[in-house]
């Protein structure tokens, strides 16, 4: 037999011990309260949103509220 198939014979394998379990599929243990961005990129984000909020604000409110 060549390396790949044992390898598809492997996987196969693993599939139908999987099904043959009818329900109790062994899946990935989920990770706990882990956010998917950094704290920092986070605090990043909140700082250009509001900052660029804020200047748009200030710009309108110096040229008079004509854009």
């Amino acid at each position: 037999m060549t390396t790949s198939r044992r390898l598809a014979d492997r996987k196969v394998e693993k599939f139908e011990k999987n099904v043959k379990k009818r329900g109790l599929v062994e899946s990935a243990p989920k990770k706990g309260n882990s956010y998917p961005v950094g704290p920092v990129l986070l605090g990043f984000f909140v700082f250009v949103v509001i900052g660029s909020s804020l200047f748009q604000i200030i710009r309108t409110a110096t040229s008079g509220g004509m854009a």
